[in-house]
C-alpha cells in the first residue's frame, strides 16, 4: 500500500521548467550517477585483479543459463529503445507496452543471475551452511570442496598459470621447469574467487533493481499522462541507465569468466 502511495504521489521537480533545461539537467545528472556506480565497480574489479595475483584462484566454466541472461540483457535494451522512440513519436500505448516489456525483461534477467549462482554453489562455488547448538553457522567453501571435473567444468591458477592435475595432485611448474605440489593449499585455501563474483552480481542486481524501480514510476508516468510526446527525457533518463547497467554487466561478464 505504502510503495503505491509512493508511485501515486511521485512528482517531477522539473515538470515546471523549459524542455531544453530538463533534457540537459536530466542527462547530467544521470551521467553522474552512471560515474558514481563504475567507481564502485572499479575498485571491486580492481581488487579481483590484485587478488588474483596473490592467491589461487579459479576459473569456471559459466552456467549456460548466464548465457540466456546476456540474452535477456541485449533484449531489454532494444524494448528500452522501442519504448523511448514511441513516446516521441506520441505513440503512449506502444510506449507503455515497451517498459512493462523491459520491466519483465528485467525481472526475469534477476531470476536468471540468482539461479546461476545457486547452480554455481551446487557446485561447491559458494557457502555451506551448518547447524551448530550456538545456531547456523556459514562459511565460505575451500577450493578442495568444488566438484565437478577438473579441467572441464573448473581450474585452479596460480601467478597466471593452471595448476597441473596429475591423480589426486595439483602441480604447479616453477621457473627451473621442476614440478611442486599444491595440493594442501587447494585443500585449505578459502575460495576468494567465488566471494568476488557473488559480490559483483549481487551489487550489480542492486543497482539494476534501482532501474526497475524507475521503470514502474515511469508506468505510471505514462499511464497518468505525465510522459508524453512532449515531456519524455524521465524514460530516456531512465534508458540510459538502463543501457549502462546491461553494457556493465555483459562487461564483467567478460572479465570474471574469460579475463580473470
Amino acid at each position: 500500500m505504502e510503495n503505491q502511495e509512493i508511485l501515486q504521489e511521485t512528482k517531477d521537480v522539473f515538470a515546471d521548467h523549459p524542455m531544453d533545461v530538463k533534457v540537459r539537467t536530466k542527462k547530467m545528472m544521470m551521467w553522474l550517477v552512471i560515474l558514481a556506480v563504475v567507481m564502485l565497480f572499479a575498485g571491486v574489479t580492481s581488487a579481483v585483479m590484485v587478488l588474483y595475483g596473490k592467491l589461487l584462484w579459479v576459473q569456471i566454466v559459466p552456467p549456460t543459463i548466464f548465457w540466456v541472461g546476456n540474452a535477456l540483457v541485449v533484449i531489454s535494451s532494444l524494448t528500452m529503445i522501442w519504448a523511448v522512440r514511441a513516446l516521441k513519436s506520441g505513440n503512449s500505448k506502444m510506449a507503455l507496452a515497451g517498459v512493462i516489456t523491459t520491466f519483465v525483461l528485467g525481472l526475469a534477467f534477476v531470476f536468471t543471475q540468482n539461479k546461476a549462482w545457486n547452480q554455481m554453489t551446487g557446485m561447491g562455488f559458494g557457502r555451506t551452511e551448518t547447524q551448530t547448538e550456538q545456531g547456523t553457522k556459514s562459511r565460505w567453501n575451500t577450493l578442495g570442496e568444488l566438484q565437478g571435473q577438473y579441467g572441464t567444468d573448473y581450474t585452479f591458477t596460480m601467478n597466471g598459470q593452471v595448476l597441473e592435475k596429475d591423480g589426486d595432485k595439483f602441480l604447479y611448474t616453477k621457473a627451473d621447469g621442476s614440478k611442486e605440489d599444491k595440493s594442501l593449499e587447494v585443500k585449505t585455501t578459502f575460495n576468494a574467487s567465488g566471494a568476488m563474483l557473488s559480490i559483483l552480481v549481487y551489487l550489480h542486481i542492486a543497482h539494476l533493481f534501482l532501474g526497475i524501480l524507475y521503470l514502474m514510476v515511469n508506468v505510471v508516468r505514462i499511464i497518468k499522462g505525465k510522459l508524453n510526446q512532449n515531456d519524455w527525457i524521465s524514460l530516456y533518463s531512465n534508458g540510459m541507465y538502463w543501457h549502462f547497467m546491461g553494457i556493465l554487466w555483459l562487461y564483467l561478464f567478460a572479465f570474471l569468466f574469460f579475463i580473470y
